[in-house]
């Protein structure tokens, strides 16, 4: 430690002990003076962090792009029904093969018959009798009016013969009811397919028997395809508002892809038919249906796979997921100002479209933001900008879960 004396004497002393001191004031401050340079003649650290940050920096266009979204689905084909036996019995023989395609008509199972043909010939048979007992009225009634008319008998006997005709002709009505249902049972010992499809899985042998209404097949008819997924709420309004707005936008939205479970994309483009008229409560989501034509068959019954819906984004401005920031659920990006410095700006995702956000509000094509480098960065720091191009080379959709919002947060 250094003390200094001061005391009393000639003018000359004072001035020397005057002198010293400045030496020695000017030593204990050349230390800091000389500390920002360094002997090796490079730049010292702590100056140069005081130098504004050089961080990349990009600026914000509209341009025209599409949005995609994914959705899980179940196929089905467009009629799917089981074919069941009509009448009891045994199977006496099959004359199809699982998976084999049919058309409509064809005899697919052929079941014994002896009981309905013995059935329908009796049912015949009182049909037959009916008529006979009809004729047999009908002459009972002529003669009674004939003696009627000459005052033989009375009037009331001409009134029950036309009645005993009546009873004959409503019997004979009975009996060829039942001759009809039965013929129609004999019919139903070979069961025909409704329509053209591909049989499904049999369960049954020749042999097995069967009853009214036993389940002996299913069939499919897979000339073309059902998708059905389920879209949120955001996505449903948004379809119909396109939908509405022109014919080109329309039959875009309605335009449907479908990937199939083994990553592949089907051939063949599908339409989107219809929506159904009920949110699920529990999900908060609504069923669509695409339609897609099968002509290889490719398409079966119960297959899973995915739909995926493009709606387009005219004049979409993108800001890149790396210069957005989360604060307390809300997304944020630092926005170069003029003089050079930088400002925290709110903004408003509609979308995640690749490595890039879509912006609903809060951001407009020509600001400049930050790209990299934000975690250190504060209001109103200023930086050396460092301008990259922002590029956009047709940007997907990240895959969204089913009947799900947009997750829009990093």
């Amino acid at each position: 430690m250094l003390h200094l004396v001061f005391r009393k004497s000639a003018p000359f002393l004072n001035q020397k002990r005057t002198g010293w001191l400045l030496v020695l004031l000017a030593l204990a401050g050349l230390a800091p003076l000389t500390g920002c340079n360094r002997s090796d003649g490079k730049a010292d650290p702590a100056a140069a962090a005081l130098a504004p940050a050089a961080l990349p920096v990009t600026r914000l266009t509209a341009r025209d792009t599409t949005i995609t979204h994914e959705y899980v689905a179940e196929i089905q084909s467009l009629r799917n029904v089981d074919v069941r036996s009509r009448v009891g019995g045994f199977i006496t023989a099959i004359l199809v093969d699982e998976g084999q395609r049919v058309t409509k008509g064809q005899v697919l199972f052929r079941l014994n018959d002896a009981a309905l043909r013995t059935r329908a010939a009796s049912a015949a048979a009182a049909v037959s009798n009916a008529r006979a007992q009809v004729r047999v009225e009908e002459l009972q009634l002529d003669r009674v009016q004939l003696l009627t008319d000459k005052d033989i008998i009375s009037k009331s006997e001409l009134d029950v013969a036309r009645a005993k005709l009546a009873a004959a002709r409503a019997t004979e009505t009975e009996a060829r009811a039942v001759a009809a249902a039965a013929a129609l049972e004999l019919g139903y010992v070979q069961i025909r397919a409704p329509f053209d499809g591909v049989i499904d899985r049999i369960p049954l042998r020749e042999g097995s028997e069967v009853e009214d209404g036993t389940l002996v097949t299913s069939i499919s008819d897979t000339r073309a395809a059902y998708a059905y997924f389920n879209v949120s709420e955001n996505e449903y309004l948004r379809y119909a508002k396109e939908l509405a707005r022109d014919t080109a936008a329309a039959a875009a939205v309605r335009t449907a892809h479908l990937l199939l479970a083994d990553g592949s994309e089907y051939a063949n483009l599908g339409r989107v038919e219809t929506v159904q008229s009920e949110f699920e409560g529990s999900t908060g989501s609504i069923a669509f249906r695409a339609r897609f034509p099968n002509p290889d068959r490719l398409l079966r019954h119960g297959a899973t796979g995915k739909v995926r819906l493009t709606n387009p984004l005219p004049k979409a401005v993108l800001v890149p997921q790396t210069a957005v920031f989360e604060v307390q659920e809300h997304n944020y990006v630092y926005v170069l100002t003029k003089n050079g410095t930088v400002q925290q700006r709110a903004f408003v995702p509609q979308a995640r479209l690749g490595p890039y956000y879509v912006v609903a509000s809060g951001l407009l094509p020509g600001e400049v933001v930050v790209v990299e480098g934000t975690q250190e960065l504060r209001e109103g720091d200023r930086i050396r900008p460092r301008y990259v191009p922002l590029l956009v080379a047709e940007p997907t959709a990240a895959v969204l879960p089913s009947g799900e919002p947009d997750a829009v947060a990093p």
